[in-house]
């Protein structure tokens, strides 16, 4: 495994953990200050500063990214939405690939209307084969364009409204299908990566009996991001209450043990949503404090 205990030269920002902070042109160059070499922004963010204006800052720091947030929300509430959402999911490839990132992560949607507050039906099958459907589509736009897809199973209370993929035997079991035979993109490391393959968030995933088997199963091809944060007892809020490295129950350097066992040798990034504590604080405190955790915890 890595030694992350000396430098932080594998530590990427996920831009959601100082979003309430700075715009995102200022978070690359408080990133590029302190020798963060890559961030995972999320779309909204990339929109309020300029999808061009974006890449010129990337460009003239020389930040790489690690992912770009997000894809996905397949399911609709009829055929109407879910062909918006497909003509979303297309832009999102499209600048995924503007701003050079390894992959488009996707958060695949649950129940039609959930997310809003009006769930229209109880089918969560039906919304699952919305998300197959969803992902074929969108898989051969990002084909032609060179454009990697990244699964990101969400933890199990998301599944009404947020993912109804919640293991990441369910996302590899959906990239088996749709890419079974692990059709190649040249990564920018030089390696092979499939077209479909999952993002491994520890938050998300932890828990999991079968994590270390379906990690190994996954392989160096289909592992294309890790998110790292940790799980806090107890957890105020489920969606905006996610720890600090370190803070919580998450053994984060076993996990990050069998990614790397796996062939995973890209960035651990940091993906923090916490509304009542990193949010409020000082941005440069928050990243600060991401180095020092990335070196001792992760």
């Amino acid at each position: 495994m890595r030694d992350f205990t000396t430098d932080h030269h594998w530590l990427s920002i996920n831009t959601a953990t100082v979003r309430a902070q700075w715009p995102l042109d200022r978070i690359i160059d408080e990133c590029a200050a302190r020798g963060i070499r890559a961030i995972s922004p999320w779309r909204d963010q990339v929109a309020a500063v300029g999808l061009e204006r974006v890449a010129q800052r990337l460009h003239a720091t020389g930040l790489q990214l690690s992912g770009y947030c997000r894809g996905g929300m397949f399911p609709g509430v009829d055929a109407a939405s879910r062909r918006a959402a497909l003509a979303d999911n297309r832009r999102a490839v499209d600048e995924a690939k503007t701003l050079n990132a390894p992959c488009l992560v996707l958060v695949v949607g649950g129940l039609p209307g959930a997310l809003a507050g009006t769930p229209v039906h109880k089918d969560i099958a039906a919304a699952r084969r919305d998300v197959h459907d969803g992902i074929a589509a969108t898989l051969e736009y990002a084909r032609d364009v060179g454009m990697p897809l990244a699964i990101e199973p969400l933890h199990p209370m998301y599944a009404a409204d947020r993912a109804c993929v919640n293991t990441l035997e369910q996302a590899l079991d959906l990239c088996d299908v749709l890419d079974p035979q692990r059709t190649g993109m040249l990564g920018a490391d030089g390696n092979e990566r499939a077209a479909l393959g999952v993002a491994v968030d520890v938050y998300h995933v932890w828990w999991d009996p079968k994590l270390e088997a379906q990690i190994a199963r996954a392989g160096r091809e289909r592992l294309l991001a890790l998110h790292v944060c940790d799980w806090l007892v107890p957890t105020r809020d489920l969606l905006n209450d996610r720890g600090m490295m370190g803070d919580g129950v998450i053994d984060i350097p076993r996990i990050r043990g069998w990614v790397e066992a796996a062939g995973f040798g890209g960035y651990s990034e940091v993906e923090i949503f916490s509304a009542e504590n990193w949010w409020k604080r000082d941005g440069g405190e928050v990243l600060d404090t991401c180095i020092a955790r990335h070196r001792s915890a992760v």
